[in-house]
């Protein structure tokens, strides 16, 4: 029976509840309870008690147990002095225990944050559950509002695609004005929404603020090469989320350099794609592929030390990505909780660990008081060069 077996059984029960804090008499102790939601898919790894894998590990369970194990690792090494975290941590694919079933059955009453790795309609759920109760859900991974609105309670801490959109044009507005910019896509709905952000921004009254040149490429990808200019910076902005498209691209531009400079911005979905990852891929050798993201995190500073120490120590492996996030979720919102102060309020910069939150209200409708809800503005520019992520900009 291998280790990860194991694992499972830490999460067979609906919820596994931890207790964090300091031994101190208990009038001098907050307590706080969160939930926290992530995608284990226990029903589907195990039929009744016979786990259907045998010494296999399905890799769909990964990132979520991986969120699940990094939150963990936060209350178990990092404690908040004379607090106590009493956490509750559910399998949102849970067919016994849905998310629905536990707001029903008023499992969920007591609890003050819940703190989510989840998507969808199960967002949604978990959002109206938060609005009624009013308490803080903090969406750590999922890059979209779910269509939630009108809820001064819901954080988006993975930016949306919007955001990343402003971001981009933000600094070439303020950094390259004056260079080539060339705004690529192929036919697409996704495309269309790219291209009308990037378009609004530009116009905010109906003047170009920028000269962008915009390119559609469905099969003719060398059609962009036309475009180009040998007396400038060219900067290409790849408007899909396609990966196909971007592998295309990204081959195309490689053959021009070094005629033509090229700086080619991706899309934020990009550094999950296969080929941006391969270290031994000869056609896109040297060539550096930039965006934006709002994690970065180098592995040199003593959080991460610990979360791998931590981590090997008990589980005898390498922490995913997952697990720093699910790390920086519980010590930031943790703490977050504990202070007890609006979202408007709280000083991120001193309870910061990889990311550098920057926890901004949005108003969909500008003419509004209404906040739709909270989302981090801020966003790394990254680099991706032979396998090797690092800052770009």
């Amino acid at each position: 029976m291998n280790r990860f077996y194991y694992i499972f059984l830490l999460f067979f029960c609906f919820a596994f509840q931890m207790a964090n804090g300091q031994s101190q008499p208990d009038s001098i102790i907050k307590k706080h309870k969160i939930a926290v939601f992530s995608p284990i898919y226990l029903d589907s790894a195990f039929s009744g008690k016979y786990y259907r894998y045998g010494k296999n590990f399905p890799r769909f369970t990964l990132q979520g147990i991986g969120f699940v194990q990094g939150a963990m690792i936060a209350l178990d090494n990092f404690p908040i002095e004379n607090c106590q975290i009493e956490t509750f941590f559910y399998d949102s694919k849970s067919d016994s225990a849905s998310i629905q079933k536990l707001i029903e059955s008023n499992a969920l009453d007591n609890i003050e944050m819940i703190i989510t790795s989840v998507k969808d309609r199960e967002l949604n759920l978990l959002s109206k559950f938060s609005l009624r109760k009013k308490i803080p859900l903090i969406s750590a991974t999922f890059p979209n509002d779910g269509g939630i609105t009108q809820n001064p309670f819901f954080v988006i801490l993975n930016s949306t695609l919007k955001t990343h959109c402003e971001a981009i044009f933000s600094y070439l507005l303020q950094m390259h004005a004056n260079e080539n910019i060339i705004h690529i896509r192929k036919t697409g709905s996704q495309e269309d929404r790219i291209a009308n952000y990037f378009q609004n921004i530009n116009k905010p009254d109906n003047k170009s603020l920028l000269n962008i040149q915009s390119i559609s490429l469905d099969s003719n990808y060398s059609k962009v090469i036309k475009a180009l200019d040998s007396t400038r910076l060219n900067i290409i902005i790849a408007g899909s989320l396609d990966e196909n498209f971007a592998l295309e691209i990204c081959k195309t531009l490689k053959t021009c350099v070094p005629k033509y400079n090229i700086h080619l911005i991706g899309m934020p979905n990009w550094e999950g794609f296969d080929f941006f990852s391969q270290k031994s891929n000869a056609k896109l050798s040297d060539f550096p592929i930039y965006y934006t993201s709002p994690y970065f995190n180098n592995k040199t500073d003593l959080f991460s030390s610990t979360i791998q120490s931590a981590y090997l120590k008990s589980y005898k492996g390498t922490p995913t990505e997952s697990v720093y996030k699910g790390f920086e979720s519980m010590y930031v919102f943790s703490r977050f909780l504990n202070e007890g102060q609006s979202l408007s309020e709280i000083n991120f910069e001193k309870i910061s660990v990889f990311s550098n939150f920057n926890i901004a209200p949005i108003k969909l409708n500008r003419q509004s008081s209404q906040v739709d809800y909270f989302e981090n503005k801020h966003l790394f520019f990254l680099k991706k060069q032979n396998g090797v992520t690092s800052r770009g900009w």
